[in-house]
């Protein structure tokens, strides 16, 4: 079973950086892919990342590129996400999700498992 549980969220200044966790209540995340996303209010939940877990592929929205990170400890328990150079505009709720099979989606509605939800709020 899949379980994803988000922490680290919090409140950091502008060009800042956060790393999100996710777990899987100590179990591996071995064989899912596993993806974040992003939801302000009143607004569409959005795609952040996406990583494969065996095959090594990984997507980023294009206004995250080069300041956001993914990676996944070595007992494939927690997935990353390091956040630097932070801006207002990244300040969301982010949500850990994770898939069947080894294909990053960037589509919210292939993700049958869901994290609560970690905040984060970037001041400026």
């Amino acid at each position: 079973q899949v379980q994803p549980v988000e922490s680290g969220g919090g409140l950091v200044q502008a060009g800042g950086s956060l790393r999100l966790s996710c777990a899987n209540s100590g179990r591996t995340f071995r064989g899912y892919t596993m993806g974040w996303f992003r939801q302000v209010p009143r607004k569409e939940r959005e795609f952040v990342a996406a990583m494969s877990w065996g095959g090594g592929r990984t997507a980023y929205r294009d206004s995250v590129k080069g300041r956001f990170t993914l990676s996944r400890d070595d007992a494939e328990k927690t997935v990353y996400l390091q956040m630097n150079s932070l801006k207002s505009e990244d300040t969301a709720v982010y949500y850990c999700a994770a898939r069947d099979g080894l294909v990053p989606s960037m589509e919210s509605g292939d993700y049958a498992y869901w994290g609560q939800g970690a905040q984060v709020t970037v001041s400026s």
